[in-house]
Protein backbone atom coordinates (compact mmCIF):
# COMPACT_ATOMS: atom_id res chain seq x y z
CA UNK A 1 0.00 0.00 0.00
CA UNK A 2 1.40 3.43 -0.98
CA UNK A 3 1.76 6.28 1.52
CA UNK A 4 -1.13 8.20 -0.15
CA UNK A 5 -3.48 5.22 0.11
CA UNK A 6 -2.47 4.71 3.74
CA UNK A 7 -3.27 8.36 4.59
CA UNK A 8 -6.66 8.10 2.84
CA UNK A 9 -7.50 4.94 4.76
CA UNK A 10 -6.52 6.59 8.04
CA UNK A 11 -8.72 9.61 7.25
CA UNK A 12 -11.65 7.33 6.39
CA UNK A 13 -11.31 5.45 9.69
CA UNK A 14 -11.06 8.72 11.62
CA UNK A 15 -14.22 10.06 9.98
CA UNK A 16 -16.13 6.85 10.69
CA UNK A 17 -15.19 7.09 14.37
CA UNK A 18 -16.48 10.68 14.66
CA UNK A 19 -19.98 11.37 16.04
CA UNK A 20 -22.46 12.29 13.30
CA UNK A 21 -22.77 15.89 14.54
CA UNK A 22 -19.01 16.43 14.25
CA UNK A 23 -18.86 15.16 10.66
CA UNK A 24 -20.68 18.26 9.40
CA UNK A 25 -17.57 20.33 10.19
CA UNK A 26 -15.36 18.23 7.92
CA UNK A 27 -14.27 19.48 4.47
CA UNK A 28 -16.60 18.36 1.68
CA UNK A 29 -13.96 16.08 0.12
CA UNK A 30 -13.84 14.03 3.36
CA UNK A 31 -17.59 13.51 3.61
CA UNK A 32 -19.23 10.29 2.52
CA UNK A 33 -21.13 10.64 -0.76
CA UNK A 34 -24.80 9.62 -0.69
CA UNK A 35 -27.39 9.36 -3.50
CA UNK A 36 -30.19 10.75 -1.31
CA UNK A 37 -30.02 14.36 -2.69
CA UNK A 38 -30.21 13.06 -6.26
CA UNK A 39 -33.18 10.86 -5.39
CA UNK A 40 -34.97 13.79 -3.79
CA UNK A 41 -34.55 16.12 -6.78
CA UNK A 42 -35.32 13.43 -9.37
CA UNK A 43 -39.13 14.06 -9.36
CA UNK A 44 -38.57 17.79 -9.92
CA UNK A 45 -36.13 17.18 -12.76
CA UNK A 46 -38.48 14.70 -14.44
CA UNK A 47 -41.41 17.11 -14.11
CA UNK A 48 -39.39 19.92 -15.68
CA UNK A 49 -38.27 17.68 -18.52
CA UNK A 50 -41.85 16.65 -19.27
CA UNK A 51 -43.37 20.12 -18.85
CA UNK A 52 -40.65 22.16 -20.55
CA UNK A 53 -38.38 19.75 -22.41
CA UNK A 54 -40.90 18.35 -24.87
CA UNK A 55 -42.46 21.72 -25.88
CA UNK A 56 -38.98 23.20 -26.35
CA UNK A 57 -37.77 20.33 -28.53
CA UNK A 58 -41.03 20.42 -30.49
CA UNK A 59 -40.64 24.14 -31.10
CA UNK A 60 -37.03 23.77 -32.21
CA UNK A 61 -38.07 21.13 -34.75
CA UNK A 62 -40.98 23.28 -35.94
CA UNK A 63 -38.65 26.23 -36.50
CA UNK A 64 -36.99 24.20 -39.29
CA UNK A 65 -40.31 23.29 -40.91
CA UNK A 66 -42.93 24.91 -43.08
CA UNK A 67 -45.75 24.50 -40.60
CA UNK A 68 -49.08 26.14 -41.38
CA UNK A 69 -52.79 25.63 -40.88
CA UNK A 70 -52.86 22.48 -43.01
CA UNK A 71 -50.18 20.87 -40.86
CA UNK A 72 -51.97 22.02 -37.71
CA UNK A 73 -55.18 20.32 -38.88
CA UNK A 74 -53.31 17.20 -39.92
CA UNK A 75 -54.28 17.40 -43.61
CA UNK A 76 -50.68 17.79 -44.78
CA UNK A 77 -47.29 16.68 -43.52
CA UNK A 78 -44.81 19.33 -42.29
CA UNK A 79 -42.30 20.37 -44.95
CA UNK A 80 -38.65 20.51 -43.93
CA UNK A 81 -37.30 23.93 -44.97
CA UNK A 82 -34.01 23.97 -43.09
CA UNK A 83 -32.82 27.46 -42.20
CA UNK A 84 -35.38 29.31 -44.36
CA UNK A 85 -37.39 30.48 -41.34
CA UNK A 86 -34.24 31.85 -39.72
CA UNK A 87 -33.24 33.55 -42.99
CA UNK A 88 -36.64 35.25 -42.98
CA UNK A 89 -36.04 36.34 -39.41
CA UNK A 90 -32.58 37.75 -40.15
CA UNK A 91 -33.49 39.53 -43.40
CA UNK A 92 -36.95 40.94 -42.64
CA UNK A 93 -36.69 44.64 -41.74
CA UNK A 94 -40.10 44.63 -40.04
CA UNK A 95 -39.04 41.83 -37.69
CA UNK A 96 -35.82 43.66 -36.80
CA UNK A 97 -37.82 46.81 -36.09
CA UNK A 98 -39.93 44.78 -33.64
CA UNK A 99 -36.79 43.29 -32.05
CA UNK A 100 -35.19 46.72 -31.52
CA UNK A 101 -38.50 48.13 -30.25
CA UNK A 102 -38.83 45.25 -27.81
CA UNK A 103 -35.28 45.69 -26.48
CA UNK A 104 -35.71 49.44 -25.95
CA UNK A 105 -39.08 48.90 -24.27
CA UNK A 106 -37.62 46.14 -22.09
CA UNK A 107 -34.65 48.12 -20.79
CA UNK A 108 -36.64 51.33 -20.25
CA UNK A 109 -39.27 49.46 -18.24
CA UNK A 110 -36.72 47.42 -16.28
CA UNK A 111 -34.67 50.52 -15.44
CA UNK A 112 -37.72 52.53 -14.39
CA UNK A 113 -39.04 49.65 -12.29
CA UNK A 114 -35.73 49.12 -10.49
CA UNK A 115 -35.14 52.83 -9.78
CA UNK A 116 -38.66 53.41 -8.46
CA UNK A 117 -38.72 50.10 -6.56
CA UNK A 118 -35.37 50.64 -4.83
CA UNK A 119 -36.33 54.24 -3.98
CA UNK A 120 -39.59 53.16 -2.34
CA UNK A 121 -37.82 50.33 -0.49
CA UNK A 122 -35.27 52.76 0.94
CA UNK A 123 -38.10 55.15 1.84
CA UNK A 124 -39.88 52.37 3.72
CA UNK A 125 -36.89 51.99 6.03
CA UNK A 126 -37.39 55.63 7.11
CA UNK A 127 -41.15 55.44 7.73
CA UNK A 128 -42.85 54.63 11.01
CA UNK A 129 -44.55 51.28 11.42
CA UNK A 130 -48.13 52.44 10.70
CA UNK A 131 -47.25 54.26 7.48
CA UNK A 132 -44.98 51.43 6.34
CA UNK A 133 -47.76 48.88 6.94
CA UNK A 134 -50.25 51.02 4.98
CA UNK A 135 -47.85 51.41 2.07
CA UNK A 136 -47.03 47.69 2.08
CA UNK A 137 -50.72 46.81 2.00
CA UNK A 138 -51.35 49.16 -0.93
CA UNK A 139 -48.42 47.68 -2.84
CA UNK A 140 -49.61 44.16 -2.08
CA UNK A 141 -53.07 44.92 -3.45
CA UNK A 142 -51.55 46.38 -6.63
CA UNK A 143 -49.33 43.32 -7.03
CA UNK A 144 -52.09 40.80 -6.33
CA UNK A 145 -54.69 42.40 -8.63
CA UNK A 146 -55.50 40.16 -11.65
CA UNK A 147 -53.98 41.50 -14.86
CA UNK A 148 -57.26 41.77 -16.78
CA UNK A 149 -58.98 43.55 -13.89
CA UNK A 150 -56.08 46.00 -13.62
CA UNK A 151 -56.06 46.57 -17.39
CA UNK A 152 -59.79 47.34 -17.34
CA UNK A 153 -59.23 50.03 -14.70
CA UNK A 154 -56.29 51.54 -16.57
CA UNK A 155 -58.23 51.52 -19.84
CA UNK A 156 -60.96 53.53 -18.14
CA UNK A 157 -58.44 55.96 -16.64
CA UNK A 158 -56.94 56.70 -20.08
CA UNK A 159 -60.26 56.67 -21.98
CA UNK A 160 -60.39 59.46 -24.57
CA UNK A 161 -63.93 60.59 -23.69
CA UNK A 162 -64.51 59.73 -20.03
CA UNK A 163 -61.01 59.06 -18.72
CA UNK A 164 -59.88 60.58 -15.43
CA UNK A 165 -56.41 61.36 -16.83
CA UNK A 166 -57.77 63.56 -19.63
CA UNK A 167 -60.21 65.24 -17.22
CA UNK A 168 -57.43 66.11 -14.76
CA UNK A 169 -55.16 67.43 -17.52
CA UNK A 170 -58.01 69.57 -18.86
CA UNK A 171 -58.61 71.01 -15.40
CA UNK A 172 -54.91 71.87 -15.24
CA UNK A 173 -55.22 73.93 -18.44
CA UNK A 174 -53.99 71.41 -21.01
CA UNK A 175 -56.09 70.66 -24.08
CA UNK A 176 -56.61 66.89 -23.73
CA UNK A 177 -60.36 66.76 -24.38
CA UNK A 178 -61.01 63.71 -26.57
CA UNK A 179 -57.29 62.87 -26.76
CA UNK A 180 -56.60 59.20 -27.57
CA UNK A 181 -53.52 57.83 -25.82
CA UNK A 182 -53.40 54.59 -27.81
CA UNK A 183 -53.40 55.77 -31.44
CA UNK A 184 -49.85 57.12 -31.54
CA UNK A 185 -47.08 54.57 -30.81
CA UNK A 186 -45.17 56.89 -28.46
CA UNK A 187 -48.14 57.61 -26.20
CA UNK A 188 -49.22 53.96 -26.51
CA UNK A 189 -45.91 52.77 -25.08
CA UNK A 190 -46.01 55.48 -22.43
CA UNK A 191 -49.33 54.08 -21.19
CA UNK A 192 -47.96 50.54 -21.41
CA UNK A 193 -44.87 51.56 -19.42
CA UNK A 194 -46.97 53.19 -16.70
CA UNK A 195 -49.08 50.06 -16.34
CA UNK A 196 -46.22 47.55 -16.43
CA UNK A 197 -44.06 49.53 -14.00
CA UNK A 198 -47.05 49.94 -11.66
CA UNK A 199 -47.56 46.15 -11.69
CA UNK A 200 -43.86 45.32 -11.29
CA UNK A 201 -42.72 47.80 -8.64
CA UNK A 202 -44.27 45.96 -5.63
CA UNK A 203 -42.15 42.85 -6.26
CA UNK A 204 -38.99 44.95 -6.39
CA UNK A 205 -39.98 46.88 -3.26
CA UNK A 206 -40.66 43.77 -1.17
CA UNK A 207 -37.49 42.01 -2.35
CA UNK A 208 -35.17 44.98 -1.84
CA UNK A 209 -36.78 46.00 1.47
CA UNK A 210 -36.17 42.48 2.82
CA UNK A 211 -32.51 42.83 1.84
CA UNK A 212 -32.28 46.29 3.40
CA UNK A 213 -33.38 44.92 6.76
CA UNK A 214 -30.21 42.81 6.77
CA UNK A 215 -27.87 45.79 6.45
CA UNK A 216 -25.90 46.25 9.68
CA UNK A 217 -27.02 49.33 11.62
CA UNK A 218 -23.72 49.33 13.48
CA UNK A 219 -21.74 49.65 10.25
CA UNK A 220 -23.98 52.49 9.05
CA UNK A 221 -23.62 54.27 12.38
CA UNK A 222 -19.86 53.87 12.31
CA UNK A 223 -19.71 55.28 8.79
CA UNK A 224 -21.86 58.20 9.87
CA UNK A 225 -19.51 58.93 12.77
CA UNK A 226 -16.59 58.84 10.34
CA UNK A 227 -18.24 61.63 8.33
CA UNK A 228 -19.95 59.68 5.52
CA UNK A 229 -23.12 61.36 4.30
CA UNK A 230 -26.31 59.51 3.36
CA UNK A 231 -25.43 59.16 -0.31
CA UNK A 232 -21.95 57.80 0.51
CA UNK A 233 -23.41 55.29 2.96
CA UNK A 234 -25.92 54.17 0.33
CA UNK A 235 -23.32 53.70 -2.43
CA UNK A 236 -20.50 52.19 -0.36
CA UNK A 237 -22.33 50.16 2.28
CA UNK A 238 -25.99 49.57 1.45
CA UNK A 239 -25.70 48.84 -2.28
CA UNK A 240 -22.79 46.34 -1.96
CA UNK A 241 -24.73 44.54 0.77
CA UNK A 242 -27.98 44.22 -1.21
CA UNK A 243 -26.24 43.79 -4.61
CA UNK A 244 -27.01 40.03 -4.91
CA UNK A 245 -30.73 40.62 -4.39
CA UNK A 246 -30.74 43.60 -6.77
CA UNK A 247 -28.97 41.50 -9.41
CA UNK A 248 -31.53 38.69 -9.19
CA UNK A 249 -34.49 41.07 -9.30
CA UNK A 250 -32.99 42.99 -12.24
CA UNK A 251 -32.49 39.81 -14.25
CA UNK A 252 -36.07 38.74 -13.56
CA UNK A 253 -37.39 42.16 -14.60
CA UNK A 254 -35.46 42.06 -17.87
CA UNK A 255 -36.81 38.59 -18.64
CA UNK A 256 -40.41 39.56 -17.81
CA UNK A 257 -40.29 42.85 -19.72
CA UNK A 258 -38.70 41.24 -22.78
CA UNK A 259 -41.51 38.72 -23.14
CA UNK A 260 -44.38 41.00 -22.06
CA UNK A 261 -47.62 40.06 -23.82
CA UNK A 262 -50.88 40.55 -21.92
CA UNK A 263 -50.67 44.32 -21.36
CA UNK A 264 -49.63 45.07 -24.96
CA UNK A 265 -52.23 42.75 -26.46
CA UNK A 266 -55.00 44.23 -24.31
CA UNK A 267 -54.06 47.83 -25.18
CA UNK A 268 -53.94 46.95 -28.87
CA UNK A 269 -57.49 45.64 -28.59
CA UNK A 270 -58.50 48.86 -26.82
CA UNK A 271 -57.41 51.07 -29.73
CA UNK A 272 -53.72 50.59 -30.44
CA UNK A 273 -52.42 49.80 -33.92
CA UNK A 274 -50.82 46.35 -33.90
CA UNK A 275 -48.64 47.10 -36.94
CA UNK A 276 -46.92 49.95 -35.06
CA UNK A 277 -47.00 48.65 -31.50
CA UNK A 278 -46.18 44.94 -31.77
CA UNK A 279 -43.48 43.62 -29.47
CA UNK A 280 -41.90 40.17 -29.68
CA UNK A 281 -44.60 38.50 -27.58
CA UNK A 282 -47.56 39.84 -29.56
CA UNK A 283 -45.72 39.39 -32.88
CA UNK A 284 -45.11 35.69 -32.20
CA UNK A 285 -48.78 35.29 -31.27
CA UNK A 286 -50.03 36.99 -34.42
CA UNK A 287 -47.57 35.20 -36.67
CA UNK A 288 -48.57 31.81 -35.27
CA UNK A 289 -52.25 32.07 -34.30
CA UNK A 290 -53.54 34.78 -36.63
CA UNK A 291 -51.45 34.04 -39.74
CA UNK A 292 -50.89 30.29 -39.11
CA UNK A 293 -47.19 30.66 -39.89
CA UNK A 294 -46.00 28.49 -37.04
CA UNK A 295 -42.57 27.85 -38.56
CA UNK A 296 -41.49 31.50 -38.56
CA UNK A 297 -43.22 32.06 -35.20
CA UNK A 298 -41.20 29.18 -33.72
CA UNK A 299 -37.97 30.59 -35.17
CA UNK A 300 -38.68 33.98 -33.58
CA UNK A 301 -39.51 32.26 -30.28
CA UNK A 302 -36.17 30.42 -30.33
CA UNK A 303 -34.46 33.72 -31.13
CA UNK A 304 -36.12 35.29 -28.07
CA UNK A 305 -34.90 32.38 -25.94
CA UNK A 306 -31.32 32.82 -27.20
CA UNK A 307 -31.56 36.59 -26.70
CA UNK A 308 -32.71 36.07 -23.12
CA UNK A 309 -29.82 33.71 -22.44
CA UNK A 310 -27.34 36.21 -23.88
CA UNK A 311 -28.73 39.07 -21.77
CA UNK A 312 -28.64 37.01 -18.56
CA UNK A 313 -25.36 35.20 -19.29
CA UNK A 314 -23.31 37.64 -17.18
CA UNK A 315 -25.38 36.92 -14.10
CA UNK A 316 -25.25 33.17 -14.72
CA UNK A 317 -21.45 33.30 -15.00
CA UNK A 318 -21.25 35.19 -11.71
CA UNK A 319 -23.33 32.46 -10.07
CA UNK A 320 -20.91 29.79 -11.26
CA UNK A 321 -17.94 31.82 -10.00
CA UNK A 322 -19.56 32.17 -6.57
CA UNK A 323 -20.27 28.42 -6.40
CA UNK A 324 -16.62 27.69 -7.22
Amino acid sequence: MSSTQKVSADVARSVAELPIGDRADLPIRHRRKTPVPFILIAPVVLTLLLALGYPLVRQIIMSFQGFGLAQQLGTAAPEWVGLDNYKTLLTDKDIWAIIIRSLVFCFVNAAATMVIGISIAVLMTKLNKAVRLTLSTALLFAWAMPVIAAMTVWEWLFDSEYGVINWVLNKMGFDFLGHSWLVEPLSFFFVATVIIVWMSVPFVVFSVYSALTQVSEEVLEAASLDGANGWQRFLNIIMPTIAPVVAVVTVLQVIWDLRVFTQIFYLQGAGGLASKTDLLGTFIYRMGISQSNYGVASAVAIFVLILTLVITSGYVRSLFKESE
